[in-house]
C-alpha cells in the first residue's frame, strides 16, 4: 500500500492545487471580460465554449471506458494489451478531431444566426475559431495520454502541466486585454497556450512508457467501448444543458449571470472532485485484484469524507454566493446579478452531483456500464424536459431546478445500485448518512444564514466567510461526533500522528 498511498497523495494535493490555481484564475479572467466587454460578450463565449462542449458528446463516454480498460492490464504489467488499447482509442479520438472541424465550421455558419443580432456573423464567427483551437489539439494529441497517466494512479504529471498553462494563460490575457486587444485575440492566447500540454504528455508518455503504436488485432480490446455511452451523455446534459437551454429559450445577459455563479460553484465542485482523482484508479485497482475487505474499508471511508466535506463546503457556499457575486460584479450594471434563490437552488444542485460521486466512482471503477445506462438516461431526460418546460416562466431558477432532480434522482438510484450489485455496503448506510448531512445543514444555515456582511468588499466576505466556515465546521464536526464517533476519532488520530512525525 506505500506505492498506492505517496500516488493517491501526489494525485490528491496536485489536484487540490490545481483546482485552487483553476478558481483563482477563473475569477480574475471573466472579470476583466466583464470590465473590458460587457456582460453580453460575456455570455458569448460563455455560450459558444458550452456548444463547442457538445463535441464531447461524440466521444460517447469511450474514455470513461478506456480508463477502465487499461485497470487490470497496467496491474499486470501486460504491455501487448496496454498498446492494443491505446491504438484502439487513439484511432477513435482522431475520427473525433476530425469531426470536430466540421462541426465548428458548421457552428460558425450557423451559430451566429441564433444569437444576440449586435454581433456581427464575422465577429461571432472568429470567436469560435479561436476558441476551438484546444479543443482540436486535446482530442487529436492529448486524450488517450490523459487517460493512461489517469488510470495507472500518474494523474499528477497532467496536473502540473495544468497549473503551469493556467498561470500562464492568466498573465498572457491580462497582458492582452490591457493593451486593447479584442476578444477574439484574447481567445485565441489562450487556446495556443493550452497547447502546450497535450504536446507534453505526448513526450512524456513516449519517455516513460513502452507503447507499440504499429501493434495490430483483430479483436476489439476495449470490450464495452459502447456502453459508456448513456453516462456519457447524461454528464454533458447534466452539466452542460443549462448554458444552452438559456442560449436558445433566454437571454445573453440571463447567460453571463449563470457563468458568473458558475465560476463560485465551478471552483468549489472542482476542489471536492480533485479529493476523488485517485480513488476510481486506486479502486479499480482493488477491484481487478479482488480485495473484497480492503475495498468495503476504503468505500466507507470515502463515502464519509465526501458526505461530510460536502456538507460543509457546499453549505458555506450557499450562504455567502450571493455576497461574493454582489462585491465580485460591484460597478457592473448592465445585469442584474443578485439573485438568491437561484443561488440556493444552483448550490444544492451541484451540492447533490458531488454526493453522488462515491456511488459513480464505483460504478464507473468496476466498468458497470451497460448495466446502469437506464439510470443515466432518465436523468438526462428529466433535466432536459424539465429545463425546458420551466425556463420561459422563471428563467434561471427553473434551468437549477431541472438539475437538481436529476442529481437527487441518480444519486439514490446509485447508492441503492452499489449496494445490490458491486459492493457489501448496506443501503441504509446511504440513507444514515444523508440524514446527518440534512441535520448539519439545516442547524447551520439557521444559525449563519442572517449574518451580515459589513461593506461591499472583498475583506469583508473573507471575514464573513471565515466566520460562517468555523460555525459550520463546529456544528460539522459535532453532529459527526454524535453519528459517527469513531470515524472522526481515527481522522483526528491520523492528523496528530502526521503532526507528530
Amino acid at each position: 500500500m506505500a506505492g498506492r498511498g505517496k500516488k493517491l497523495a501526489l494525485n490528491t494535493i496536485t489536484s487540490l492545487i490545481l483546482q485552487l490555481v483553476t478558481v483563482v484564475c477563473g475569477f480574475i479572467l471573466p472579470r476583466l471580460i466583464l470590465e473590458s466587454f460587457g456582460s453580453d460578450v460575456n455570455g458569448l463565449v460563455n455560450s459558444i465554449t458550452q456548444f463547442l462542449g457538445v463535441i464531447t458528446l461524440l466521444d460517447l463516454g469511450v474514455g470513461a471506458v478506456v480508463q477502465s480498460a487499461l485497470y487490470k492490464p497496467l496491474t499486470e504489467k501486460d504491455t501487448d494489451m496496454i498498446s492494443k488499447i491505446y491504438v484502439s482509442a487513439n484511432k477513435f479520438f482522431r475520427r473525433l478531431a476530425e469531426i470536430l472541424l466540421v462541426y465548428v465550421v458548421l457552428l460558425m455558419i450557423f451559430y451566429p444566426l441564433i444569437v444576440n443580432k449586435s454581433f456581427g456573423h464575422m465577429y461571432t464567427a472568429l470567436l469560435i475559431a479561436a476558441i476551438c483551437i484546444s479543443s482540436f489539439a486535446q482530442y487529436y494529441f492529448g486524450i488517450v495520454n490523459s487517460l493512461l497517466l489517469n488510470a495507472d494512479q500518474r494523474g499528477y504529471i497532467q496536473y502540473t502541466a495544468q497549473i503551469i498553462t493556467l498561470i500562464l494563460n492568466t498573465i498572457a490575457c491580462y497582458i492582452v486585454i490591457k493593451l486593447g486587444a479584442s476578444i477574439q485575440i484574447v481567445k485565441l492566447t489562450t487556446s495556443l497556450i493550452f497547447l502546450i500540454r497535450p504536446f507534453f504528455l505526448v513526450l512524456y508518455v513516449k519517455k516513460h512508457y513502452s507503447i507499440n503504436r504499429k501493434i495490430t488485432y483483430t479483436e476489439e480490446p476495449i470490450k464495452q467501448k459502447w456502453n459508456g455511452m448513456a453516462q456519457h451523455f447524461a454528464s454533458y446534459v447534466l452539466s452542460g444543458t443549462d448554458n444552452i437551454v438559456l442560449t436558445l429559450f433566454s437571454t445573453l445577459a440571463n447567460v453571463s449571470i449563470y457563468s458568473v455563479y458558475n465560476i463560485v460553484i465551478l471552483g468549489v465542485k472542482n476542489a471536492l472532485l480533485s479529493m476523488t482523482n485517485g480513488f476510481q484508479s486506486l479502486i479499480g485497482e482493488m477491484l481487478a485484484k479482488k480485495e473484497t475487505e480492503k475495498l468495503n474499508n476504503f468505500f466507507g471511508y470515502v463515502e464519509w469524507i465526501l458526505h461530510t466535506g460536502t456538507t460543509l463546503i457546499f453549505g458555506c457556499t450557499g450562504v455567502l454566493l450571493v455576497n461574493f457575486v454582489r462585491v465580485y460584479t460591484n460597478g457592473i450594471n448592465d445585469a442584474d446579478y443578485i439573485q438568491p434563490l437561484f443561488a440556493v437552488l444552483i448550490t444544492v444542485a451541484n451540492a447533490g452531483h458531488c454526493l453522488r460521486l462515491p456511488y459513480n466512482i464505483l460504478i464507473l471503477a468496476a466498468g458497470h456500464y451497460k448495466q446502469t445506462q437506464s439510470n443515466y438516461i432518465v436523468a438526462m431526460i428529466l433535466n432536459i424536459v424539465i429545463s425546458i418546460a420551466t425556463v420561459k416562466i422563471w428563467g434561471l431558477i427553473g434551468v437549477s431546478i431541472g438539475t437538481l432532480v436529476a442529481m437527487a434522482y441518480q444519486t439514490v438510484w446509485m447508492a441503492r445500485y452499489d449496494s445490490k450489485n458491486i459492493i457489501c455496503w448496506p443501503f441504509k448506510n446511504f440513507l444514515k448518512q444523508c440524514g446527518v448531512d440534512v441535520i448539519t445543514v439545516l442547524i447551520a444555515s439557521l444559525v449563519t444564514f442572517k449574518i451580515p456582511m459589513l461593506s461591499v468588499s472583498y475583506i469583508s466576505w473573507f471575514l464573513l466567510a471565515l466566520e460562517i466556515f468555523a460555525i459550520w465546521l463546529v456544528i460539522a464536526v459535532l453532529a459527526n461526533i454524535v453519528f459517527y464517533r469513531e470515524r472522526v476519532s481515527s481522522m483526528f488520530k491520523r492528523i496528530k500522528g502526521r503532526f507528530v512525525k
